[in-house]
C-alpha cells in the first residue's frame, strides 16, 4: 500500500508516504479509482497502538507538520514524539500528494484538472481513516487542527465517536460562515478572471499565476488584521517592487508602499508552490463544512452530541474565524474548555503564536491524557523560528523592511 507516487508539487514535502486506496466513494457519489493519500508520521506506536495524535493541516498546508508547526515539536512540547505517534495526511484537492486536480485520472491517464470532483471535509476524514486502518490504528488519543484543519478535527469527532478520545479545534467554526464563503468566492473569481485560466485547462508550465497571486493576496488580508499591518508596515515606502501583473505605468507613477511590496512578495511565493485548480477545489471544500448537515436540525444539537473532551482555542483578533465562533463551539460541546490567544496577528495567530498554542495544548494533554504525560518535563528552549516555513506563515526575514 505505501508508495512514492507524486505530483509536480509533492517534491516540496520531504520523506512522505503515499497510500493508494483502490476505490473511494465521495459524498457526491463519484468514485475515485486508485486514490493516492499522502501522509507523514513521527514517533512510534506503543504496545497498545493507541498513543496516536492526528494533526490536520489548513487550506494551503501539507502533511509536513514540522514545516508549519515545527516549534511545537520536541520533548515536553505539544508534539512530543517520545510519547505520541504523530500522523498527518494530505487533504483531497491539495497539490501535495493526495488525489487532486494535478494527479492523473486512471480512466483517462490525464490530469483531472478542472474535472476533479468537489470533495468535502467529511470525505477527507473518511479517507484518512482508511490509512489509519491500514496502519493498524483503532484508537486515537487526540486530534488537533487549525482553520480548515479545525474543520477536519470536528468531523473526526463525529466520524470517530467510537475511537477518537479528545479534540483540539483551533481558530475554526462549526460551519463555514457567509463571510468565509464570500471571501472564497472572491478569490476564485480572481483566478477565473486570469486569461490564462482557460476554464481550468491551462498547461502546468504556463498556469494563471496572476489570478492565483491575486487570490493569495486577498486571502492574506483575511488571515491578518488591520493593526498587524499598520504596526508592521505603516506608510513605509521601500525600494520599488514590480507587480505580479505587468503594467505600462512607470515605477514613479504610483508610490509603492511596504504593505504593497509584501503582498506582491507573498503572491510570488505562493504561485511557486500551489496550483490554481487545487486552490479552487480546496476553497469549495471549505464551503461544504457544516457539522449539522444531514445529521441534526441545528448546530447546537450537533455539537451537544459530542462526547470527546475538547480544547477550543481562538485568536482574539481573528476576523475570519471570529472568537465568537470559538465561543459557540465551547458553549455547546459538553466537555470543553476555551482558551483565548492574545495576538494582533489575526487568524494567522494559530500559525505564529507558538508559545501560547503550545502552553494551552500541553496543559490540556496533562489533564486528559495523564498516563502519556506522566513525568513529562517542561519544554526546553525558546519558540524562535529558525527557518521560513514553506507551507505556513512563520518567516525569519524582517518583513517590516519590505
Amino acid at each position: 500500500m505505501p508508495s512514492q507516487l507524486g505530483t509536480p508539487f509533492s517534491k516540496l514535502v520531504l520523506s512522505q508516504n503515499v497510500a493508494i486506496i483502490s476505490e473511494f466513494k465521495l459524498e457526491s457519489g463519484q468514485i475515485l479509482q486508485q486514490c493516492p493519500v499522502a501522509y507523514k508520521t513521527w514517533g512510534k506506536l506503543n504496545e497498545d497502538r493507541d498513543n496516536v495524535m492526528v494533526i490536520c493541516h489548513a487550506l494551503t498546508g501539507s502533511a509536513d507538520v514540522e514545516d508549519w508547526w515545527g516549534p511545537l515539536f520536541g520533548p515536553g512540547r505539544a508534539f512530543d514524539t517520545s510519547k505520541f505517534f504523530v500522523f498527518c495526511a494530505n487533504s483531497l484537492g491539495s497539490p501535495y500528494g493526495s488525489a487532486s486536480p494535478v494527479t492523473s485520472d486512471p480512466s483517462t491517464n490525464s490530469l483531472y484538472g478542472p474535472d476533479f470532483p468537489v470533495c468535502t471535509i467529511r470525505d477527507d476524514v473518511r479517507l484518512h481513516r482508511l490509512v489509519l486502518d491500514f496502519l493498524g490504528i483503532r484508537n486515537v488519543a487526540i486530534v488537533i487542527g487549525g482553520s480548515m484543519g479545525g474543520m477536519l478535527c470536528l468531523e473526526w469527532a463525529f466520524e470517530g465517536r467510537d475511537f477518537i478520545k479528545n479534540i483540539v479545534p483551533i481558530a475554526t467554526s462549526s460551519r463555514h460562515s457567509a463571510w468565509g464563503i464570500s471571501w472564497g468566492e472572491a478569490q476564485r473569481q480572481a483566478i477565473y478572471s486570469d486569461p490564462k485560466y482557460l476554464d481550468g485547462l491551462y498547461p502546468l508550465d504556463d498556469p494563471p499565476i496572476s489570478g492565483l497571486a491575486a487570490a493569495r493576496m486577498q486571502a492574506l488580508l483575511t488571515y491578518r488584521s488591520r493593526n498587524s499591518f499598520e504596526t508592521r508596515f505603516g506608510r513605509n515606502t521601500p525600494t520599488y517592487t514590480p507587480p505580479i501583473t505587468p503594467t505600462t505605468s512607470k515605477p514613479t507613477a504610483n508610490v509603492s508602499f511596504s504593505a504593497q511590496s509584501y503582498l506582491r512578495y507573498q503572491g510570488r511565493k505562493f504561485v511557486s508552490r500551489f496550483d490554481a485548480n487545487c486552490y479552487i477545489s480546496m476553497t469549495l471544500k471549505m464551503d461544504t463544512h457544516d457539522v449539522a448537515r444531514g445529521r441534526f436540525s441545528s448546530i447546537s444539537t450537533a455539537l451537544s452530541s459530542l462526547r470527546q473532551e475538547a480544547l477550543v482555542i481562538g485568536i482574539e483578533s481573528d476576523g475570519l474565524f471570529t472568537f465568537l465562533e470559538q465561543e459557540e463551539l465551547a458553549s455547546h460541546i459538553p466537555d470543553s474548555r476555551l482558551v483565548k490567544i492574545t495576538s494582533p496577528e489575526g487568524h494567522d495567530g494559530f500559525l505564529l503564536e507558538f508559545e501560547q498554542i503550545n502552553l494551552a495544548i500541553v496543559k490540556f494533554l496533562k489533564e486528559v491524557l495523564p498516563n502519556y504525560m506522566d513525568g513529562s518535563a517542561d519544554s526546553e528552549g525558546t519558540f524562535i523560528v529558525s527557518k521560513t516555513s514553506i507551507f505556513g506563515e512563520a518567516e525569519v526575514e524582517n518583513i517590516t523592511e519590505w
